[in-house]
């Protein structure tokens, strides 16, 4: 069994740390708000109450925070703190280059980094089927397999170090497309007395299935947008997408409307809500009171 240091344990970081002490690893938990370590502690995990507390003796330390500065801050003190030689996993979703940075960084340092964004949200994170992806070392990932195994379900090595953040950028960008057109297809739908429960169940059966239309039905459907992953968040992640696009010359025309429309949900006061609530864009521009 592994000693793991789990640092952020918000809504996709809390669950990940319970399930691998569930498995029997060591986990030593810290996040900004100590409360958050009930669930962990009640799974025979620790609360620590330092970045040096969370990070002795252990063999893994895990990553799990909002944004790019986020990381850099919680980086500059594992490396103070943390023994020479410890695998750092860093869950977080945040720039290519950023990672490119800290993972140059550790190496310099006698640290090994991944990069490990996951896709799946809030359930995927509870259920431990999370898509993972992985950039890095293979020998580095070899070694971090049989924790990735605890809290994901599709775990792929995709490339050197920043690859997993380009690949979760790209993630990132089909999801918000997708739950634009779903929350279009259903505001339509509506327009016409359409029985929309029955109509998204064909649908979900059809080419237009898909696992956004699978997971993000029941919340357009209810107007019920308890965040399971924040506009907020996807906000950052389309910032990421268009920057990367820029940078590299390729145009995403869609993308890039897209990123508009999540910066409008958020303007209008939605942040904190759901990314399935860009269904309350639509209804604005559609000049209809918003649920």
């Amino acid at each position: 069994m592994t000693n793991i240091a789990f640092i952020g344990l918000g809504i996709m970081g809390n669950p990940m740390a319970v399930h691998l002490a569930n498995a029997g690893h060591t986990v030593a938990g810290l996040d900004r708000s100590p409360s958050r370590a009930a669930e962990l502690v009640a799974a025979g995990g620790r609360a620590a109450t330092s970045i040096g507390d969370a990070v002795k003796g252990a063999d893994v330390i895990c990553v799990m925070v909002p944004d790019s500065p986020d990381v850099q801050e919680v980086l500059d003190d594992v490396f103070q703190e943390a023994e020479t030689g410890t695998l750092i996993i860093d869950f977080s979703s945040i720039r290519p280059d950023v990672t490119q940075q800290l993972a140059s960084q550790a190496r310099a340092l006698g640290f090994r980094l991944l990069d490990a964004p996951v896709s799946g949200g809030e359930a995927g994170a509870k259920n431990a089927v999370l898509s993972i992806m992985v950039g890095g070392s293979a020998e580095d990932f070899a070694e971090a397999r049989p924790l990735f195994d605890v809290v994901g379900k599709t775990v792929v090595h995709v490339g050197p170090s920043g690859s997993g953040q380009t690949v979760k950028a790209a993630n990132q960008l089909i999801v918000a497309a997708n739950i634009q057109a779903v929350a279009e297809a259903l505001v339509f739908l509506e327009a016409y007395g359409v029985d929309t429960s029955a109509a998204l169940e064909v649908l979900g059966g059809g080419l237009a299935g898909s696992a956004v239309l699978q997971q993000k039905k029941a919340n357009m459907l209810s107007r019920s947008f308890e965040p399971g992953f924040r506009i907020d968040l996807h906000h950052k992640d389309m910032g990421i997408v268009t920057a990367a696009a820029r940078e590299a010359g390729v145009v995403v025309p869609l993308g890039s409307l897209v990123a508009q429309l999540v910066a409008s949900a958020r303007v209008n006061g939605d942040g904190g809500l759901d990314h399935s609530a860009l269904l309350r864009g639509v209804e604005r521009l559609s000049g209809q009171a918003v649920s």
